[in-house]
């Protein structure tokens, strides 16, 4: 019977880690297809270009992205668990 109690709260959990990881993946992908689009450089990724110099210049553009989705995804993602925690009922 103690473990009826339990179940509902375990899957309430899931539900919320995979609310932030769509969140996730949602601004990675914004970010990412805005870093390929839009010509003027974003931090962190226009330091990809500074970094590589001419060795690489062929994947700039797709690091760049990568890395620039990875840094606003995870910036806005855990800004997203911060809210959510505060304004969450104990």
């Amino acid at each position: 019977m103690g473990s009826d109690n339990y179940l509902p709260h375990i899957f309430q959990k899931r539900e919320t880690n995979m609310r932030g990881l769509n969140i996730l993946l949602a601004f990675f992908t914004v970010f990412a297809v805005a870093s390929i689009l839009i010509p003027v450089p974003l931090f962190p990724g226009n330091f990809v270009s500074v970094l590589l110099g001419e060795g690489l210049q062929d994947y700039v553009r797709a690091l760049s992205a990568v890395l620039n989705g990875a840094f606003y995804g995870v910036l806005l993602w855990l800004m997203f668990i911060g809210i959510g925690k505060k304004l969450a009922p104990d």
